[in-house]
């Protein structure tokens, strides 16, 4: 047996991945609600993209030395990666907000970022269900995932057209809309994981 590496759990580790970006959207909403700390607070998301990014190369190695795996090597691959990028993509807002000096935070913002942490932490329970074989949950939570951002899609062309409509200063509009542009990003990202997701239950259910 010893000729025969140990099977890598790799559902542990996709489970503290969607942990650890609920974490991360969780302390951006905290970011936005209670606009002091700045820098700290920033800091506490770019510490919890890193950690992301070391999950995120522990599966890649794994995933290059496993014989076996649970699902299809290039599902592993896509999840993982997907996961990552909502992860960077949180931290890119966070740093925006303190590299472009934002003054006071925006309600749409806030709104938007709001639902992207419930999308995350849609995400995190469809990867449980996942490792549970419970596929039908797994489809529902897709559909929620989906619902979700369709919302803040929504939700983004309409701050969109509030700030060009309200906004008189255009550096601030510069300003916003890179933030809101990378909210939305972020939730196409998850829309990403719920595909992958989908594409699992349809082989292994």
């Amino acid at each position: 047996m010893k000729f025969f590496p140990k099977e890598t759990d790799f559902f542990a580790i996709f489970d503290q991945m969607a942990s650890n970006a609920s974490h991360a959207t969780a302390l951006l909403v905290d970011l936005l609600k209670n606009f002091k700390d700045i820098e700290d607070r920033v800091q506490k998301i770019y510490n919890a993209e890193q950690d992301g990014d070391m999950l995120t190369h522990d599966v890649m190695k794994k995933l290059n030395k496993s014989f076996l795996t649970p699902i299809d090597r290039e599902d592993i691959h896509a999840l993982a990666s997907r996961m990552d990028d909502i992860l960077d993509l949180v931290w890119a807002v966070a740093d925006r907000i303190k590299i472009f000096n934002i003054s006071k935070p925006s309600e749409d913002a806030l709104s938007i970022a709001g639902d992207l942490d419930r999308t995350v932490d849609v995400i995190n329970r469809a990867i449980t269900e996942l490792r549970n074989k419970k596929y039908e949950h797994v489809q529902d939570l897709c559909i929620e995932i989906n619902r979700l951002e369709n919302r803040i899609d929504r939700n983004y062309k309409a701050a969109l057209a509030r700030l060009f409509e309200k906004e008189p200063d255009p550096i601030l509009i510069i300003k916003w809309k890179d933030i809101y542009e990378h909210l939305e990003e972020a939730a196409n990202r998850c829309e990403d994981v719920a595909n992958t997701l989908e594409a699992i239950i349809l082989k292994h259910g």
